[in-house]
């Protein structure tokens, strides 16, 4: 467990953090056990224990990592359709037995038919909704070729193998727990407009019940076409045919040609280091990767854990430099392929330094006058999976249709639900999107254009050794749980249970707020930071918790892997 420490607020927080800690225990007795899983053999960790235990059995069958996140990625688009996905898209961070770290970038692209203005009424005002609810909302999906990429350059086994566990759970059914019962039964309210997502999210116009089998006869002949054809049995053929039928009937943009123009990417990591460990993380057009490696750039000359985990000393200084980051996201990032990101800039220890330049110990600064840095020389529904194997290949997949259940449409007689990913772009310079992000022209819809992601796949290592699998979804809170996962880890020496179950916080630079979990800020800390100036300190309710971080900790040859208590979810050990 913790040493707790005394830090800036005297040892009352103690006792308040012990008592969390048994608050903590109650709260998740819903939930699988907060405890972690141990192996020397393998762990997949992820939202469904149905998707990790498709993975390990394509482990136990002699596959590595790679071959059980392909496995585990199929698997989650059955049993976890809110964000688990075919119809999205997402970004994998992967290190390989070797010690090679290769990233994937198989994010959602604008259609070919997308321009700036789009989504703006006559007079310039984003249209409601228009974004986020319509058959306009989706981007060009990219998980299929993203997972098929990665299995054909890196994995061991077919396509037929790694899909199977998928293609049982959509044509044979899983019993319905209780999670996905209320999921279902909320969500269908606003799928009524739309046949395709009736027939799969009611059983036949009634209310789902607890301990129903829930087939999905669609997407199991969807997938099963993708596991006999390929790319070809998605991006073309019968199941691109129902995709753009689907387009038509609600006059979406998305077309065969653009279906067919898809293609991954990929790209260089972004690697920083910290107190000795190597940060490996995805490149724009994430903004994860930048800002956790700039952020933890600015904390590495502080004695992080000598301020005692929780103080408000250590919270102070970690939402400056959230603050700062956020902000440099909105000016800076964007699709490497359209803009040129100053990544160089960005990840640098020197303008880190400099960037932290005016920080103040005990003063908040204010939002509203920090601005985007430059360089005097020249950022709701995703989820994240982890994988281990016995070998040393590691994957970081995090994947998302954007709103939970992306745009509520199902593509009919095909299975699977539409993203609403255009709705991450920078509708109009300097308007808030779904998660309150700024963005400006580096993120302006294009044609053919990602649009950014606050997706953190991420992976730790020292001296060449696997150390950390890590990701979360969350939309702007993604990037601020990875970066406290990670120095749970390293500056608080803290192992996987604490690392992922303890309370987090968030700060986005806009608006000037700081959220965290429930019972995550003591009263008095919370009196100190409000002291310093810190504004609208916000508790985000339990049920709703910051992050949901599915991470595996490996040290000394061991494996130990644990879902996030915040949510439903299994690790599952080999």
């Amino acid at each position: 467990m913790l040493r707790w420490r005394c830090a800036l607020n005297n040892c009352k927080q103690i006792r308040i953090f012990a008592l969390l800690l048994l608050v903590i225990s109650s709260q998740w007795t819903f939930a699988a056990s907060p405890e972690a899983k141990y192996s020397r053999d393998g762990m997949v960790t992820s939202r469904s224990e149905l998707a990790s235990k498709a993975g390990i059995e394509i482990l136990k069958s002699g596959g590595n990592a790679i071959d059980a996140a392909v496995a585990t990625g199929f698997a989650l688009a059955v049993t976890y359709p809110s964000a688990g996905n075919i119809g999205g898209g997402g970004f994998a961070v992967i290190r390989l037995a070797d010690g090679n770290v290769v990233t994937l970038d198989h994010r959602e692209k604008a259609p070919a038919s997308a321009h700036k203005d789009m989504y703006l009424d006559a007079e310039g005002n984003v249209i409601k909704g228009e974004s986020r609810n319509t058959h306009k909302a989706a981007g060009v999906p990219g998980s299929v070729d993203g997972l098929l990429t990665m299995l054909e350059k890196y994995g061991s086994k077919s396509r037929k193998e790694v899909m199977a566990p998928a293609i049982r759970l959509a044509k044979k059914g899983f019993v319905l727990n209780r999670d996905l019962t209320r999921q279902f039964n909320n969500v269908a309210q606003r799928m009524t407009a739309y046949p395709g997502s009736m027939e799969t999210f009611t059983n036949k116009g009634e209310k789902y019940q607890i301990g129903d089998i829930f087939v999905q006869k669609h997407l199991g002949k969807t997938l099963e076409t993708i596991s006999r054809r390929g790319r070809d049995g998605f991006y073309a053929g019968p199941v691109a045919d129902l995709i753009v039928a689907e387009m038509k009937r609600g006059n979406g943009e998305i077309t065969h040609k653009d279906l067919q123009d898809y293609q991954s990417v990929w790209r260089a990591p972004v690697k920083g280091s910290y107190r000795g460990y190597d940060i490996w993380g995805m490149s724009a057009p994430s903004s994860g990767g930048a800002l956790i490696v700039q952020m933890l750039n600015m904390f590495e000359p502080f004695d992080v854990k000598a301020m005692g985990w929780g103080s408000s000393e250590v919270i102070h200084l970690m939402l400056e430099g959230e603050r700062r980051a956020y902000a440099d996201r909105a000016e800076h990032l964007g699709d490497p392929d359209f803009y040129e990101v100053p990544m160089a800039m960005l990840t640098s220890k020197d303008y880190a330094k400099m960037r932290f330049s005016d920080f103040e110990k005990e003063k908040a600064s204010d939002s509203n006058a920090i601005g985007a840095g430059s360089w005097p020389a020249e950022s709701p529904q995703t989820t994240h999976f982890s994988v281990a194997d016995g070998d040393g290949n590691l994957v970081s997949l995090t994947t998302t249709i954007n709103s939970s259940y992306g745009n509520k449409i199902v593509v009919q007689g095909a299975g699977f639900l539409l993203n609403n990913e255009m709705d991450d772009f920078s509708l109009k310079e300097n308007t808030r999107n779904q998660f309150d992000l700024i963005g400006r022209s580096a993120n302006a819809i294009a044609p053919g254009k990602r649009m950014l992601s606050s997706m953190s796949p991420t992976i730790v290592t020292k001296d060449g050794k696997p150390v950390l699998v890590t990701g979360s979804p969350g939309g702007s809170t993604i990037i601020t749980t990875v970066l406290q996962v990670v120095m749970n880890v390293i500056d608080h020496e803290m192992n996987i249970s604490d690392a992922v179950s303890l309370p987090r916080f968030h700060h986005q630079w806009l608006p000037d707020r700081v959220f965290y979990d429930e019972y995550g800020i003591s009263p008095d800390t919370k009196k100190a930071l409000e002291v310093m100036g810190h504004k609208d300190l916000k508790v985000v309710p339990w049920g709703r918790g910051i992050g949901d971080a599915n991470s595996i900790l490996v040290k000394d040859g061991e494996i130990s892997g644990i879902h996030d208590p915040r949510n439903e979810g299994g690790a599952v050990g080999l």
